[in-house]
């Protein structure tokens, strides 16, 4: 059965509080606007604090600040660990630097210079091992450092490395014994006399195909006395200890040819503080 056109329709009123919940689309932008208006007046309040600390020194970075500006200082004046911007000497004796300044900078080169020339490979030759002492050394300590040297780098040292008596590699053999100051440390300094560390890497042992002693690196740090004598600094004592060592490397190691072919081709340096 179905309902004619003429039969009554049904309207059916719902109460005030039962009324669909439709809103003309013009209402529906006001959450939206509420929303970005929040969001702009916190994005003001975060600029408007940015401003007003940027001018505020933190109390950790001002005290970095604070740090570096004496370690500033502290370089220029030469006793910090930056350089001290001094020129290295221009003069040499028996190729060894020489004539250094009479400061602590002075005595803190010459120290550098001679852990170079007491950790060659030339001390390992009588010969020319006593005529580097004769050269960096204090006249009234010479005999003395000499005697030590001699028992340090002769006799079974040589024999470890696999030299002769002469410190001589074997045929074929490049012999390499390097040190390389990283840094040096006043201790004690008066116009008469000085103390000086000196962090150093270190190279030795012989390159080529059938060493048994491969180049190795080391770190130690050494101690040499100098005393201002003849308008000079001049050893008069020295001690050696390990390290500080940093972590190694990956890096692959090289080839017997190409650590001789280094060791022959790359001079050394003349330092200054």
């Amino acid at each position: 059965m179905s309902l004619s056109d003429d039969q009554p329709h049904t309207r059916t009123r719902l109460p005030v509080g039962e009324q669909p919940a439709f809103q003309p689309n013009g209402r529906q932008a006001r959450p939206l606007r509420t929303v970005l208006t929040v969001l702009l007046v916190v994005a003001l309040l975060v600029l408007a604090i940015s401003i007003a600390n940027r001018g505020k020194p933190d109390p950790a970075t001002g005290n970095a600040g604070r740090s570096a500006d004496r370690a500033a200082a502290t370089a220029t004046s030469g006793a910090g660990p930056a350089p001290s911007g001094e020129q290295p000497v221009t003069a040499t004796v028996n190729g060894i630097a020489a004539g250094f300044p009479h400061t602590d900078q002075g005595a803190q080169s010459a120290a550098a210079n001679y852990a170079v020339a007491i950790g060659s490979a030339d001390m390992f030759r009588t010969d020319a091992r006593h005529t580097i002492v004769t050269t960096i050394a204090d006249p009234a300590s010479a005999p003395g450092l000499q005697a030590r040297l001699d028992q340090g780098f002769g006799g079974d040292t040589v024999a470890r490395y696999g030299l002769d008596a002469q410190g001589r590699a074997p045929k074929g053999l490049t012999f390499v014994s390097r040190t390389v100051p990283v840094g040096t440390k006043s201790v004690g300094y008066t116009d008469a006399d000085a103390k000086v560390e000196v962090w150093s890497t270190g190279l030795t042992g012989l390159a080529g195909e059938r060493s048994v002693q491969p180049v190795v690196a080391s770190w130690f740090t050494l101690t040499l006395s100098l005393r201002w004598t003849g308008g000079d600094w001049k050893l008069t004592d020295y001690a050696s200890r390990q390290g500080p060592a940093p972590m190694p490397g990956d890096e692959q190691a090289a080839t017997a040819e190409e650590i001789t072919g280094a060791v022959q081709q790359f001079g050394g340096f003349r330092y200054a503080r």
